[in-house]
């Protein structure tokens, strides 16, 4: 079974969502599990992801588009 990749801004917010969720929302109790933590270490995953993701983009768009360049060919 293969995980789906999950990417961009939307991977981004779900994963800070989901996190608040385990953080704030409920009250599941799990013997081994500490899901406090397991939610605010998916919150600053998200936030990180969110940065690396406005970084890129930022970089992205200094390039500017990229020059078009056509040839034409006189048919004799």
């Amino acid at each position: 079974m293969e995980a789906i990749p999950v990417r961009g801004i939307g991977g981004c917010i779900a994963l800070i969502v989901v996190g608040a969720i385990l953080t704030f929302a409920s009250d599941w109790k799990m013997e081994s599990v500490n899901l406090d933590l397991v939610g605010v270490i998916m919150m600053l995953a998200g936030a990180v992801g969110l940065g690396v993701y406005a970084s890129v983009l930022k970089r992205r768009r200094a390039l500017g588009a990229v020059p078009v360049v056509e040839e034409r060919r006189d048919v004799l």
